[in-house]
């Protein structure tokens, strides 16, 4: 008999959605052992775990993208088998998965039709799907509109389309892996609104994320997972961020980071009236200025969207600055200077990109080429005609064990790994070239809780060695706590420029809306 609880009548219902004893392995590899969950109707349930904990994988299984090995599934009380992701919709099972499924040229409505579109007349198919999206947009407060191309929406409305697409299909379970990986506080704000009116209308909703602020302030319980296992069960009322991290990791994980007395010297990295015009003749920077001295951390901070990505990448020569110049050690650019981001590079600059599947990885490399991109030239690769593949993989084997990339195996393909240790291969890239100026996009994005301490630990390290260090993060308190200045983009201004000691969460909003710095510290 399955597991029931008991209702206010005093009959029972079943719980949504039963694990019992799921085990999945791929190779030599045991993703998931042995995995016991229990979902409760009307709840959102938080699982959490490292990078590489095996918490996607299950989801995958749930949903039928993975058949499970061993175990069984029930929904509602009942074993399914579920081989596919049509047997998961069929059970009522929806999934929002980390790196959305839309296709940008299709309007919102297209999106939602797709694989549903109704027979071989599509005007009552369209007209049903617009009906159901009006009606789902007013239910659960997802306000959006049926006829915008995707492309045009920011990621938090395009997480919103994923949504009524599961809910179009009958979803009563909604599972959502790292839903906040991309998005802005605010955004990340809205859909808690939204998950909360889920749950409120009986959707049992299930929150896969690393982020322990998250767990507590939305779910109402949470499972933690650890090498393939779940190693505990919590009331969130009846947890902390510290239980929780030490279960997630196998000890106690430091939160806040220990920043050392700050003693920054020459002047390493500067820009002097910088400004972006893109190909349409839109100004998005304008006299941008700030310099970034030896031993120290530039944190700029912003909402998304106003001029930090384009910083970026004029800054790391992907884009040709318009106007004004940079100075990387000495070295002038300006628009009539030609660059590319190898120019940039051998001038002294590493960079960590915003987004690490478009610029920081070959997806379909092993992991052993992607630790070597952009140093394929060095001593790295072999000192001969031809690359030594032995020096390579070495090379590979030790970066994973001194930065905990799982699996630690060099000819897995980048693709294969979870965003985490994606990512975790970019910084061990870059972190270990020994950087005297380092351009640093979102470095905690996707990344559990005992990554981001060592990234954290690692960012400070460089720092005291002397780095000119430009950190770019949409997380505020990575900015307050890492950085010595802070600058605030708005519309692709500078807005002020301020000492970590005179800021706090109240001062940076009023300036990320615009306001002068005088205007907000008044």
């Amino acid at each position: 008999m399955p597991f029931e609880e008991k209702i206010g009548s005093g009959a029972s219902a079943p719980l949504a959605l039963e694990l019992r004893g799921v085990s999945k392995s791929f190779g030599l590899i045991l993703a998931n052992r042995n995995i016991n969950l229990a979902i409760r109707p009307g709840t959102i349930h938080g699982i959490i775990g490292e990078n590489g904990a095996g918490k996607s994988t299950l989801m995958n299984i749930v949903y039928g993208m993975h058949t499970r090995d061993e175990g069984e599934i029930l929904v509602a009380g009942a074993s399914v088998d579920m081989r596919s992701s049509a047997d998961a919709i069929s059970h009522g099972i929806g999934m929002v998965h980390q790196h959305f499924m839309l296709v940008p040229t299709f309007t919102v409505l297209e999106n939602v039709m797709l694989g549903t579109e109704g027979g071989m007349l599509l005007r009552e198919g369209r007209q049903a799907a617009r009906a159901r999206i009006v009606e789902l947009s007013e239910q659960y407060n997802l306000v959006i509109n049926p006829d915008a191309l995707v492309r045009d929406l920011n990621v938090g409305q395009r997480q919103r389309v994923e949504i009524i697409k599961a809910l179009k299909g009958g979803a009563n379970i909604l599972i959502l892996d790292e839903p906040t990986g991309v998005l802005t506080p605010q955004e990340a704000e809205q859909l808690f609104e939204i998950l909360k009116v889920l749950r409120d209308q009986g959707v049992s909703v299930l929150l896969i994320t690393h982020k322990l602020a998250e767990i507590m302030d939305i779910t109402d319980a949470v499972d933690i997972m650890r090498q393939g296992e779940i190693v505990g069960h919590r009331k969130t009322s009846e947890t902390s961020p510290a239980e929780l991290a030490e279960l997630m990791v196998g000890r106690k994980v430091l939160l806040e980071v220990e920043r050392t007395a700050t003693s920054p010297s020459e002047v390493r990295f500067s820009a002097t009236n910088l400004g972006y015009t893109n190909s349409l003749g839109v100004v998005e920077l304008q006299d941008i200025n700030f310099e970034v001295r030896a031993g120290e951390i530039l944190g700029v901070a912003g909402v998304s969207g106003n001029g930090q990505t384009q910083l970026m990448e004029v800054l790391a020569g992907m884009r040709h600055l318009t106007a004004g110049s940079i100075n990387i050690l000495g070295t002038n650019v300006t628009s009539s200077t030609v660059t590319n981001p190898r120019i940039i590079r051998d001038l002294g600059l590493r960079h960590i990109p915003e987004d690490r599947h478009k610029h920081g990885l070959i997806l379909h490399f092993e992991a052993r080429e992607n630790m070597i991109l952009g140093l394929q030239d060095s001593d790295l690769a072999g000192s001969g005609f031809l690359m030594d593949q032995a020096a390579i993989e070495t090379n590979c084997r030790e970066k994973m064990q001194d930065y905990d990339v799982r699996p630690s195996e060099p000819s897995h393909f980048a693709k294969n790994f979870s965003g985490g240790n994606q990512q975790k291969i970019v910084i061990a890239r870059e972190f270990s070239a020994n950087p005297v100026v380092l351009l640093v996009g979102q470095p905690t994005r996707g990344v559990d809780v005992g990554a981001i301490e060592f990234i954290h630990k690692q960012l400070l390290e460089l720092k005291d060695a002397g780095c000119a260090i430009l950190l770019v993060s949409v997380e505020l308190d990575e900015i307050m706590s890492l950085s010595d200045r802070i600058m605030v983009l708005c519309d692709g201004k500078n807005v002020g420029i301020l000492p970590r000691e005179e800021v706090d969460r109240q001062t940076l909003g009023l300036m990320m809306a615009g306001q002068k710095r005088e205007e907000a510290l008044a």
